[in-house]
């Protein structure tokens, strides 16, 4: 191997999730790392449904389908 050309390992990183607060020690080339979801807190992991919105695209999108069923319903009367 050369030397020089390889990161730094932490074999101590710490890795936190936004979502439950929970801290994770793993081996990494990051000293910290914050993520949205862990595996604690992940819906496929926990079995339980969970809607992860940050940016308000589900009430977007739950706003965009109701214009369009409500235009559609306009149509059929007509």
């Amino acid at each position: 191997m050369k030397k020089g050309i390889h990161p730094k390992y932490y074999p101590q990183a710490k890795i936190k999730c936004n979502s439950c607060q929970t801290v994770f020690t793993v081996g990494s080339t990051k000293e910290y790392m914050e993520v949205e979801v862990c595996s604690h807190c992940h819906p496929f992991f926990t079995g339980q449904e969970k809607i992860i919105d940050t940016l308000g695209k589900v009430e977007k999108f739950k706003k965009q389908l109701a214009k369009t069923k409500e235009f559609q319903e306009k149509r059929k009367r007509k």
